[in-house]
């Protein structure tokens, strides 16, 4: 590479490394959190604790093996949250106690709580707001500032993808010419 080119690769590196560098700090912050939070929340230790254990359910038994503990949350959830607009069912059946969640939605559209039963009771075991997508994943994609806030996300990660792509083509115009061999090829 002639020495203007490298005075330019240089430069848009250096352009792009500023404004990129907040961005890469803000996404390893909220991608750290979100790790954290995956790896120490509810529904990690739920799947540590059942993954070796066999479901007592299986794609022969009966219809009442997965509708019954259903109609019982459902019966439970119409006293709890009447006329509630259902958005989503999980059963989860294998484990120390079985559970049925319902995610109810609004009237009007949009998510509104997460009901937790017992699948054996039909027992109301835990009643929560909800959101689709919690709020440090919405932040940490952009999407917590709305659209504007997704194009900005695309915006940081091209910028970053760019300064990594100039950050390469710098390092290896600086290596130099000399023969090297083995791993002394690339860290010289």
């Amino acid at each position: 590479m002639n020495r203007l080119n490298r005075r330019s690769w240089r430069q848009w590196h250096r352009w792009v490394g500023f404004p990129a560098a907040i961005f890469l700090i803000f996404a390893a912050v909220t991608g750290v959190l979100v790790a954290i939070t995956e790896f120490f929340g509810e529904e990690e230790r739920l799947r540590e604790e059942t993954r070796k254990l066999v479901s007592p359910v299986t794609v022969a038994s009966g219809p009442d093996a997965w509708s019954a503990p259903i109609a019982r949350a459902l019966a439970s959830a119409a006293r709890v949250s009447p006329n509630a607009p259902i958005d989503r069912i999980t059963v989860q059946i294998k484990g120390p106690a079985a559970t049925v969640t319902l995610f109810t939605g609004l009237p009007g559209g949009g998510e509104d709580r997460k009901l937790v039963f017992g699948a054996t009771s039909g027992e109301l075991l835990s009643n929560e707001a909800y959101a689709d997508k919690p709020f440090l994943y919405r932040l940490h994609s952009g999407e917590a500032f709305g659209d504007g806030g997704l194009v900005v996300a695309m915006f940081w990660g091209t910028a970053l993808a760019v300064l990594g792509v100039t950050g390469l083509t710098i390092y290896w115009t600086m290596r130099g010419k000399r023969e090297r061999t083995g791993i002394r090829r690339v860290f010289w």
